[in-house]
């Protein structure tokens, strides 16, 4: 062996030191490709894990809700009252609270959040007012529910003598569902192209005539997405519900009224050991009702990406 590598150096020494130079350069350039291609490797494997871990936790939990609450899905469970002291029957008025106090919340958010974020994106000049409303409407997302309940019923319910109603608790959620819709509108309109504007300018339409029918219907599948997100979090929130709505199980008529959304209805049952069974079917029901509204929502942006 050192009389082959010994063969070796000699043959370079009659080449030269140029070829010598070559072959070091060689060798550490294969050195530098296969500590990169490790680097690559271990940095797709490690990103594998990670989804791997998330998917496992998604699909653990549903598996386990699942399990627990499938035997409680039935008609009489879903179109019936909760009697009793254990809280035996059905969810009915909860699933009608729920989405009764979701859709006023939507209603009085939406509006705020899509004019705010036309604003940001189309006539706003960069500068400090700006950065203070995108400041402020992250910090107003990072809030805690349970501070938005107490300020709910601080504000809506004491201050302006709002009984505890949907009403109350639809103006709480919609605090919460503001600055996602917003952020999530601004990306959407920031993301259409420029030509398009330019197009519509070309043809003489005015700066709203172009954002209100050329932009807005163009960045409409990403604004639903973020409306979607909104009413997720809106659906599953207990301690805004709880403080600005209340918990009787009532059916609602008016704004005015109370009842019990299906989050705090699974709280009090879990919590309080009142009907574990009636819990997980709880919370099944309530897995399904994001499902469908998922699902709809692609429907929605299928439709718009065929007109548009």
């Amino acid at each position: 062996m050192r009389d082959m590598f010994s063969e070796d150096r000699e043959r370079l020494k009659e080449l030269g030191p140029g070829a010598m130079d070559k072959t070091a350069r060689n060798e550490a350039k294969r050195a530098r490709l296969l500590k990169e291609r490790l680097a690559n490797n271990t940095a797709l494997a490690v990103l594998w894990v990670a989804a791997g871990i998330t998917v496992a936790a998604l699909i653990l939990i549903i598996l386990y809700v699942v399990i627990n609450g499938a035997p409680m899905i039935s008609p009489k469970f879903i179109f019936t009252w909760p009697h009793g002291v254990s809280a035996k029957g059905g969810i009915w008025p909860t699933i009608i609270s729920t989405l009764y106090v979701t859709g006023l919340a939507m209603l009085i958010a939406t509006p705020v959040a899509v004019l705010a974020a036309v604003y940001l994106a189309e006539y706003a000049k960069q500068g400090r007012i700006v950065t203070v409303i995108r400041f402020a409407a992250d910090s107003l997302a990072s809030v805690p529910s349970i501070v938005m309940g107490l300020f709910g019923l601080a504000f809506f319910v004491e201050a302006f003598h709002l009984p505890m109603s949907m009403l109350s608790a639809a103006l709480a959620l919609s605090l919460l569902m503001l600055p996602i819709i917003m952020r999530a509108t601004e990306e959407a309109i920031r993301a259409v192209p420029r030509y398009i504007r330019w197009g519509s300018y070309g043809l003489g339409a005015t700066q709203w005539q172009t954002v209100s029918r050329v932009v807005l219907p163009w960045a409409m599948p990403r604004i639903i997405t973020g409306l979607v997100l909104a009413m997720g979090r809106a659906i599953g929130e207990t301690a805004v519900v709880f403080y600005t709505m209340g918990m009787a199980i009532n059916m609602p008529l008016t704004p005015l009224e109370s009842g019990r959304s299906m989050a705090v209805h699974l709280y009090l049952l879990a919590v309080d050991g009142i009907n574990l069974k009636a819990a997980y079917g709880t919370a099944l029901m309530l897995m399904l009702m994001i499902f469908l509204l998922n699902m709809f929502a692609r429907y929605i942006q299928r439709r718009y990406r065929k007109v548009r």
